[in-house]
């Protein structure tokens, strides 16, 4: 079953692109830490897969915002992850335990959600994942913020395509497991799609048709929880302007972004024909154009199907039918993030009942029909508000017990 979005449609997760580095003649450093890292330098490690790696399913869970999420080791130590074929080089947070301070190096920054994020690197000696183990090699580290993770807990660690791409990556997002396979596996059969890692930005990439438009490269990204975004000029190029278009709002890691949003009857990804799509467009200028891609799929739209993404081998397969789960609307308008006892505005969608009404981003939520909101709402039946039948009034009051009516409706 679908899992219920917290935030929907509130989806966008980090995608951090390959980091660029300070070079060339950077002075000699005095300490690790004033150190500048030279990408080219970087030991990339040795990874294998172990004979039994296809019984080495990796169980997870999917947060709030769409990211798979599961736990692993970095050198010996059991840390939580999010797998993300969208960042270039698997990403530490800086305030997590297992940063070692003698090892990490500054000076970098990387291209991300929302701008650019300074960047480190820190040295590793063993990571395993499932039926991989990598000796040697390190990590990107970075500031990673709860909100930018799609969760209301903070993960210690990104799991990207440098520890991935060599293999084939088997998600089953019915079963919440994942397992990594050697390249040219193919376990199941379903549409396929092409599948490569650019040279350039260092992360999956394959091709999809959207209306008239050919859009082509679009980056798959594990880590990005909305469906399908694409740039403006692809929007444009597609033709499909007739659609109703509202706005909205994602995080990565460096900040928040407004997009314009739509459901599209359908797209092709290969041999694939995808119906009832949310599609998010990127401002001129946004993320998507500024890396020269365009446009990015995510696990909104992935968690449809079972999935296999083996760039070495030049596929991704998808088993399925991904017309059997079309997308949460909202119907009030309204985007929250979730705190243990409140719901905070985030965001007030464009023609919306919301809008409407008059409320603003930063209002504040205590109570939904009198219940009061609590620590475990984002699993809970209550957070099935924003998305209900088009006609209901819901009440939603403040944390002053003044409360205010919402009629929902059908706007995009």
């Amino acid at each position: 079953m679908r899992r219920l979005l917290v935030l929907a449609p509130l989806l966008i997760a980090p995608l951090v692109v390959a980091a660029t580095h300070a070079a060339q003649q950077a002075p000699a450093p005095s300490s690790p830490q004033a150190s500048v890292v030279v990408e080219a330098a970087r030991d990339p490690g040795v990874s294998r897969l172990s004979d039994d790696t296809e019984n080495r399913w990796v169980p997870f869970t999917l947060t709030p915002g769409n990211q798979i999420r599961f736990t692993m080791t970095l050198d010996g130590r059991s840390v939580s992850a999010i797998l993300d074929t969208g960042v270039s080089f698997t990403v530490l947070a800086r305030s997590s335990d297992a940063v070692v301070p003698k090892r990490l190096r500054s000076g970098g920054s990387a291209t991300a959600i929302g701008g650019a994020v300074a960047v480190g690197w820190m040295s590793t000696r063993r990571v395993e994942l499932g039926g991989l183990v990598r000796t040697g090699g390190g990590v990107t580290v970075a500031d990673l913020p709860a909100i930018a993770t799609g969760d209301a807990q903070p993960v210690d660690l990104l799991v990207g395509r440098d520890l991935t791409a060599l293999h084939a990556l088997d998600i089953d997002y019915a079963g919440k497991r994942f397992r990594l396979l050697p390249s040219g596996r193919m376990p199941f059969a379903g549409a396929v799609a092409p599948l490569t890692v650019s040279p350039q930005r260092r992360v999956y990439e394959s091709t999809l048709r959207l209306g008239a438009a050919r859009l082509a490269p679009v980056i798959v990204d594990t880590g990005d929880g909305s469906s399908v975004t694409v740039t403006r000029a692809g929007w444009t190029a597609a033709k499909l302007a007739s659609l109703p278009v509202t706005s909205t709002i994602g995080f990565g890691l460096g900040g928040a972004s407004v997009n314009d949003l739509a459901i599209v009857p359908h797209l092709t990804l290969g041999t694939l024909d995808a119906q009832d799509v949310e599609v998010r467009i990127e401002p001129p200028g946004g993320f998507s154009q500024s890396i020269g891609v365009a446009g990015r799929i995510g696990s909104g739209f992935l968690q449809r199907y079972r999935v296999l993404l083996d760039p070495y081998a030049g596929r991704m397969v998808l088993k399925g039918d991904g017309a059997q789960t079309p997308p949460l609307r909202s119907t009030s308008g309204l985007l929250v993030g979730v705190a243990p006892d409140r719901l905070r505005v985030l965001h007030v969608m464009r023609g919306s009942p919301a809008q409407a009404g008059g409320w603003r981003t930063d209002d504040l939520i205590c109570a939904v029909d009198g219940r009061p909101v609590t620590k475990d709402y984002a699993t809970s039946p209550l957070a099935r508000w924003s998305v209900g039948a088009p006609g209901t009034v819901v009440r939603l009051s403040d944390c002053n017990g003044q409360t205010r009516t919402l009629t929902l409706r059908r706007f995009y």
